[in-house]
């Protein structure tokens, strides 16, 4: 087994997505679909493309599609014929992942930081890897992995330049001089997830109230022990039905930029 191959993913897959109420109000916001596929199955083979193939997912809200999802698996992804009268399925063609997925209830309104102190159980020592299940990235997780372990910190978080939403205008008193139709980033870099983290990380996190983003973030920041993995290719969250819209245009084309296992 190689090195990646021995690492975890954890998935935080538990909040309401009230942004995104089109579709969040019968489905959690990872079971999205994004060309007909969870969101969160496309975050999946991401990871599972760099060879990390073990999954620890924190549910929350409507966790039991989830759930049910991974447990009709086969029904989902092959062909099957259903002899009624025998009470038989037989299946014709298997299209399975070679997938370890743990689903873990980690409570309705418990916060980021509390899910994965929540399922800390089930994570090996050393380092494993950790973000949301609404956002998607080409980021190379094999070169996250290495340049994690170089700088020999508890935590590194990718760091990513937002896309642009408005386009901007440069202004010389009252007279525009220059208009970009929805810039990439103004140079400012942001959370994108896509964290590594050693297991001691999780001591910073004292209950189900911490927010991961807060407290936690903000004294591995303070102590030294936070690294930026800098990724200047395509992200994209899933906050809004704008977002999904545009994922879903993206798939469409046939190169979706995220689609890393193609």
């Amino acid at each position: 087994m190689t090195e990646t191959g021995r690492i975890k993913a954890v998935i935080l897959a538990g909040g309401l997505g009230s942004r995104l109420s089109e579709e969040t109000t019968v489905r959690p916001k990872p079971m999205v679909e994004i060309g007909g596929r969870p969101l969160l199955w496309h975050i999946l083979k991401i990871y599972a493309h760099y060879g990390v193939h073990d999954f620890v997912i924190c549910l929350g809200y409507r966790g039991y599609m989830i759930k049910e999802y991974f447990a009709n698996y086969f029904l989902h992804n092959s062909d099957v014929t259903f002899d009624l009268s025998n009470n038989q399925v037989e299946v014709h063609q298997r299209n399975a992942e070679p997938w370890r997925v743990t689903l873990i209830d980690t409570g309705e309104r418990t916060q980021t930081g509390g899910r994965l102190k929540r399922v800390a159980a089930y994570l090996s020592d050393g380092p494993f890897c950790f973000t949301y299940g609404d956002g998607l990235a080409d980021i190379n997780i094999e070169s996250l992995l290495t340049f994690h372990r170089k700088q020999k910190r508890l935590a590194t978080v990718t760091a990513v330049e937002p896309p642009g939403r408005f386009g901007a205008l440069d202004v010389d008193g009252q007279l525009v001089t220059r208009f970009v139709e929805k810039p990439h980033g103004h140079g400012s870099w942001i959370n994108g997830g896509f964290f590594v983290l050693e297991r001691s990380a999780i001591d910073y996190i004292p209950g189900d109230d911490t927010v991961w983003e807060r407290e936690p973030l903000e004294s591995l920041a303070r102590e030294g022990q936070l690294a930026a993995f800098f990724h200047t290719g395509f992200w994209q969250p899933m906050d809004t039905l704008r977002d999904r819209m545009h994922l879903e245009q993206l798939w469409g084309t046939g190169h979706a930029p995220w689609n890393v296992w193609a």
